[in-house]
């Protein structure tokens, strides 16, 4: 699902909300997501999962086309985890 489309679904759920509004409704949650995450915050959504970062470490890398040897810096990289709620709703069997 894109993000217009999930505008989109919002908007048709939400009785009196423009698309305009759920759209910087939705723009806000994941800027504040995203702004906490640089911070190095977490941001656990209930019943979904949380968002974290985890640290990878410096390392020698490899250009797979040519094979040349490359370092790679030290960098946070963003992670989702889901949650049990989710995890067993998607496997819930198909009725």
């Amino acid at each position: 699902m894109t993000r217009s489309e999930f505008v989109a679904l919002l908007t048709s759920r939400l009785d009196g909300m423009t698309k305009d509004k759920v759209g910087k409704a939705v723009d806000g949650v994941f800027s504040h997501i995203a702004a906490g995450l640089a911070a190095g915050n977490r941001a656990e959504l209930r019943g979904i999962g949380s968002f974290g970062t985890r640290q990878h470490t410096a390392h020698q890398g490899r250009n797979p086309r040519t094979g040349q040897s490359v370092d790679v810096e030290a960098k946070r990289v963003p992670f989702f985890r889901a949650g049990k709620e989710l995890r067993e709703r998607v496997n819930r069997p198909k009725q």
